[in-house]
């Protein structure tokens, strides 16, 4: 099968999340913050390499459950900055603490942080036609703003336009790869 050009096909991992998960739209509250829980930790570092300690990541973070991040005290923050199979990143760690109060703050407001993160696009992928690689885009740049009004951190336009793929709201599958919709 032919897929997009910057997937390692030497990595299982980045295979199975290229063609199981990248771009497949995502409206599961759970799934969204940990893919803006791992987009953030990303920032200066591959994808691959977040991707390599997602497991970690995700037994560090509870499951990724944002009630209990939020929660996170500083014995917690001490713990994940010993852990040596997570990203041990203080700024990156305080900040998802912060951020999943945020994000359960977009909940209330919404209902949903589905309901917010997809009404920027009134509900509809964004398909972008062309091989070219992009890094941020008008959309990106609204999205980023507006978290970063809301008091989030690690979330700018670049990161924002990442998670935007990862989550299906962008579909920047290669014209020519086979897991395009």
């Amino acid at each position: 099968m032919k897929r997009c050009r910057w997937v390692n096909p030497n990595n299982t991992l980045y295979i199975k999340y290229h063609d199981e998960e990248w771009g497949i739209p995502s409206y599961d509250d759970t799934y969204l913050f940990e893919m803006l829980i791992l987009e953030s930790f990303q920032a200066g570092l591959s994808w691959e390499c977040i991707l390599n300690k997602r497991d970690s990541f995700k037994k560090a973070y509870d499951n990724f459950d944002y009630e209990k991040v939020a929660k996170y005290d500083e014995k917690k923050i001490e713990d994940l900055k010993n852990n040596k199979d997570i990203i041990r990143n203080k700024l990156k760690i305080k900040a998802s603490i912060e951020n999943a109060k945020i994000f359960i703050n977009i909940r209330k407001e919404y209902k949903t942080f589905s309901n917010y993160i997809w009404h920027f696009t009134d509900n509809k992928i964004i398909r972008n036609e062309g091989n070219q690689i992009k890094t941020t885009s008008p959309l990106s740049d609204e999205v980023s703003k507006d978290l970063q009004k809301r008091g989030m951190k690690f979330v700018g336009s670049t990161i924002i336009y990442s998670y935007l793929q990862a989550i299906g709201i962008v579909d920047d599958h290669e014209l020519d790869c086979d897991f395009r919709k």
